[in-house]
């Protein structure tokens, strides 16, 4: 199954109270090694976006940034570098879209937005996704879940009902992304909702491969 995590987080600073740049490689460190574990049948060939990376120096959407001045469905395949059109080519391979995000202002971070609003909806279309959210406040980024379904759902990916929240995350995850308590009932999350994804993706790539898209 081939399965594309978007990294929300584009901090590269450490905050003046002290701690990490990005509180979020603990979350995507646990998602990541989750799907490594998965058992046979949901086997996952992942690709993660980063907007660091993506955004950075010699990236795929460098030339564009994080402003979307340039996004690829308003230029032809002649205009795109080839980095760019293997992104798009990822995408547009997925058989699920992860998205892990953190909160910004109750809403989704622009940088993930903009990553991801690069590329038209035939990229995602008659897909499933999930949303993982983390938060350093007790609510685990419930309202950017709220914020990113309507986004998923127009792009063409339809979330999963189940969603994944952690809350106060450097004190629920270590920076290894193992939880601090093994016992933590937020540990059944993540597999919960995994489960429902890979039930989706797999039902509508067999639908995709009968049928096409739309």
């Amino acid at each position: 199954m081939n399965t594309v995590v978007f990294f929300s987080s584009a901090s590269n600073i450490v905050p003046p109270w002290g701690g990490e740049s990005r509180l979020g490689d603990r979350v995507l460190k646990y998602v990541l090694t989750t799907l490594s574990k998965r058992g046979e049948g949901s086997i996952h060939q992942t690709t993660v976006y980063d907007p660091l990376i993506v955004f950075g120096e010699g990236g795929a959407l460098a030339h564009s940034g994080a402003e979307m001045k340039a996004p690829t469905f308003f230029q032809s395949d002649d205009d795109l570098s080839e980095a760019t059109k293997a992104m798009r080519e990822t995408i547009k391979s997925a058989d699920s879209i992860i998205v892990v995000s953190a909160e910004y202002n109750h809403s989704i971070p622009p940088a993930l937005s903009s990553m991801m609003g690069h590329f038209g909806g035939s990229c995602y279309s008659c897909k499933p996704s999930a949303i993982v959210t983390y938060s350093v406040a007790p609510l685990g980024g419930s309202r950017a879940q709220i914020a990113l379904q309507p986004m998923l759902h127009e792009l063409g990916c339809l979330p999963v009902s189940k969603m994944v929240a952690i809350p106060t995350a450097s004190e629920t995850l270590k920076e290894d992304g193992t939880f601090t308590d093994p016992e933590n009932r937020l540990s059944s999350q993540l597999p919960g909702m995994l489960d429902q994804l890979e039930w989706m993706a797999n039902a509508m790539k067999n639908h995709r491969d009968a049928n096409g898209t739309f």
